[in-house]
């Protein structure tokens, strides 16, 4: 099948060369692979604009003793709904739209699918959306194939696993202190996808190590827009923290339905759609206090964090979720090709892995499985927690060093 592929791809990337003009070929191509209907594929979409129109405006791309433009492709994968019309598109980008680089991802399934069209292709491949850990075993276990692949954002899941439970921690120390909880009940809810089985698997093993009761696991879909009976049950199990692990619409339906149900567990946990500032009013203003990991907020991560965040919200009204990281992997695209002098893909490859510069999330270093190295110093994260309609930065607070400037103390709903 892959043999199969290739030879699809080859034929049609040779018979669309003669719809493209020579202006444009002297541009870089990248593709933007995202589900634009959804929050996630616009700020794929957004972090790149940005990326794209810095760099233009200052010239563009130094490719040697050449000067090039960046040319962005948007490409809807639709991939929250479809694995199939993800592969599909991530086809069309390269073979019809000619891209020269891929940028973007999001629904772990669909990015492994799209990962292999484009080893198929030898094109680099820069992940900002998905963290399922096979997609960066796939180097370790075959390096030639899957050499063109590098993970931008987030950290992979088993580091998102340890990064959620490092803050998870806090907050169970803060029940146990302020409701007097020696043993806090955790209910764990995670949305049906491949993504989040590794963090559950974590949480059966981690929670009873961490003196905490795990009461169930509830898994809605990623898109179900009715959780009470779920949420009912967690009441009726006493739960003291709702762990959610979500990424699609669902994570505002559960800040939603648990006011409405006056339950009085704190939410805390991966919630995408609590990263974003529609969060609140989405909710109909009952999202308080649930809280979530983040990538960005209105504080120092790095030097360059707060000028990013600050250059969002100004053009788009909005604070960028995780996936506006594509602004990051385009900056380390140009200066990778920069220091290279060349498009060549293998050549890219070897300078990439040694790769150590400041984002605006983080510092961006990569392991031997091209995984975004997390850590004090590194890439670290953030949590953040929705209070009376602003969303705040908790942690890190003094975590293995690491405090950010302008985090706030943590609340817990009354009771």
């Amino acid at each position: 099948m892959r043999r199969i592929r290739s030879f699809v791809l080859a034929a049609l990337t040779a018979a669309g060369f003669a719809a493209v003009d020579d202006a444009s070929a002297q541009d870089i191509r990248i593709a933007v692979l995202g589900p634009m209907a959804f929050i996630q594929g616009e700020h794929h979409w957004a972090g790149a604009e940005m990326a794209r129109d810095a760099i233009n405006a200052a010239g563009g791309i130094q490719v040697g003793n050449t000067k090039r433009k960046i040319e962005l492709i948007k490409v809807d994968t639709n991939e929250i709904l479809s694995v199939p019309d993800a592969t599909n598109a991530i086809e069309r980008a390269i073979s019809r739209d000619r891209a020269d680089f891929l940028i973007g991802g999001f629904r772990s399934e669909a990015v492994l699918a799209m990962q292999e069209v484009a080893m198929d292709a030898k094109k680099i491949f820069l992940g900002v959306g998905a963290s399922h850990s096979k997609l960066g075993l796939n180097v370790k276990d075959n390096k030639e194939r899957y050499k063109y692949w590098f993970r931008v954002s987030p950290v992979k899941d088993t580091d998102l696993g340890r990064l959620v439970f490092s803050v998870l921690g806090s907050i169970a120390e803060q029940v146990r202190a302020d409701l007097n909880r020696p043993q806090p009940k955790v209910a764990v809810v995670a949305e049906k996808a491949v993504w989040v089985e590794a963090l559950v698997k974590a949480a059966e093993a981690n929670l009873p190590r961490m003196k905490m009761e795990m009461v169930g696991l509830w898994q809605p879909s990623a898109t179900a827009t009715d959780v009470t009976a779920e949420l009912s049950a967690i009441k009726r199990a006493e739960a003291d923290i709702v762990f959610t692990i979500v990424s699609g619409p669902v994570g505002i339906v559960l800040g939603r339905q648990m006011a409405e149900l006056q339950l009085p567990a704190i939410a805390f946990g991966i919630n995408v759609e609590a990263q974003k500032d529609e969060f609140w009013g989405a909710t109909a203003n009952k999202g308080n206090f649930v809280a979530t990991l983040d990538t960005y907020s209105d504080i120092e991560i790095t030097p360059a964090t707060t000028a990013f965040v600050k250059a969002f919200r100004e053009r788009y009204k909005r604070a960028p979720t995780y996936t506006a990281a594509t602004y990051d992997a385009i900056n380390l695209l140009k200066e990778t090709i920069e220091n290279v002098g060349s498009l060549d893909a293998d050549k890219l490859v070897a300078t990439l892995e040694k790769a150590d510069r400041v984002g605006t999330a983080g510092r961006l270093a990569f392991d031997e499985n091209h995984d975004l190295v997390w850590g004090p110093g590194k890439t670290t994260g953030i949590a953040v927690q929705w209070q009376n309609g602003v969303k705040v930065p908790f942690w890190p607070n003094n975590w293995n060093g690491v405090t950010y400037k302008g985090v706030q103390p943590f609340q817990l709903p009354k009771r």
